[in-house]
């Protein structure tokens, strides 16, 4: 090439331009490749948490049989489910959805709806979630081992490994939230719930403070607020999954103590930051076997099985017959 004067220029490209901003087509992902090790360290992250997945059941049942050995509950009465546990506005709402007349309108007319199709409820009694919150920090405290949520959240239990699943949430979901969820998603698998994943998030001045925009791995999703004292740190709930972020709007939802959201797990939502204090909910992830065999709601994919411990992921290899769907 030649410049102004008539001379020889030669023209140059940066080395970067065969190491960065490589663009992975089926990941939607720009990655950096200087060398096969400096690939390996910025991704090593990658490598363990896969490497952790794929141990998950194991690590879980090592936990579980540890907590049964060596932890002595604070509330032993508090992991079987009892209706003086729940709040009577609830218990309510719930005898409304079970009887034969009930449609989606007239129910509706009974909650407050937050943002679409996200519906407030008044879940538990307040000295219940007292209780559970002294029974949680008493095994925070422990010496017993402790599997945390997900690799979002760094602070908080899972309920199954401590004990709650059998006695306490697969009722709370089978007998309260089923009759309720199949009338507001029954076009999301809320009349098929056949299994969960159930924990409790914390969130602390010193610890997590928020949660990033994201979905459930759940058909329906049911979060309670239980305490304990904070300011600020409200849910944000966008558009579904399938929406980008750059068109979605985004509505702020206070949370209240003892009351729950009740929301799609594909419906995109976070959790803006506490300003002080200290709060605690409890998550219930409800999953529909007959609604994911079709489609991994994770991958977008038709689902191929591993074998797994409890209610896994929520697949079956047949459409579940041991939880029929409830008829509305």
């Amino acid at each position: 090439m030649a410049d102004e004067k008539g001379g020889s220029v030669r023209f140059y490209k940066c080395s970067c331009f065969t190491t960065d901003n490589i663009f992975l087509e089926d990941y939607k992902l720009h990655v950096r490749f200087a060398s096969e090790q400096q690939f390996r360290q910025d991704y090593e992250q990658i490598s363990q948490e896969v490497e952790r997945r794929q141990r998950l059941d194991v690590t879980s049942a090592e936990r579980t049989a540890a907590v049964q050995q060596v932890y002595r509950p604070l509330h032993p009465h508090l992991y079987r489910l009892k209706e003086s546990f729940l709040a009577p506005q609830f218990r309510q709402l719930v005898d409304f959805c079970r009887g034969s007349e009930v449609s989606e309108e007239a129910l509706k007319t009974l909650m407050e709806e937050e943002a679409e199709r996200v519906y407030r409820l008044p879940v538990f009694e307040r000295s219940f979630c007292a209780e559970l919150l002294e029974e949680l920090e008493h095994f925070e405290q422990s010496d017993a081992p402790k599997g945390r949520p997900n690799t979002m959240n760094h602070y908080g239990i899972l309920l199954d490994e401590l004990g709650f699943d059998e006695g306490f949430i697969t009722p709370l979901r089978e007998l309260y939230l089923r009759p309720v969820a199949s009338l507001l998603y029954p076009d999301c698998g809320g009349r098929c719930l056949d299994s969960h994943k159930a924990f409790v998030v914390k969130y602390d001045m010193k610890e997590d403070l928020d949660l990033s925009y994201h979905y459930d791995n759940a058909e329906v999703t049911l979060n309670v607020c239980l305490g304990k004292v904070f300011t600020e740190g409200g849910l944000y709930f966008g558009d579904m999954k399938q929406v980008p972020v750059s068109e979605a709007e985004c509505t702020e939802v206070t949370q209240r103590l003892g009351e729950g959201l009740l929301h799609r797990g594909q419906h995109m939502h976070g959790a803006l930051p506490i300003s002080s204090g200290q709060r605690w909910n409890l998550i219930v992830w409800m999953r529909s076997s007959r609604q994911r065999n079709r489609l991994c709601p994770m991958c977008n994919c038709r689902p191929t099985l591993l074998q797994a411990h409890g209610f896994a992921d929520g697949f079956t290899q047949q459409e579940s017959h041991s939880t029929p769907c409830l008829l509305t």
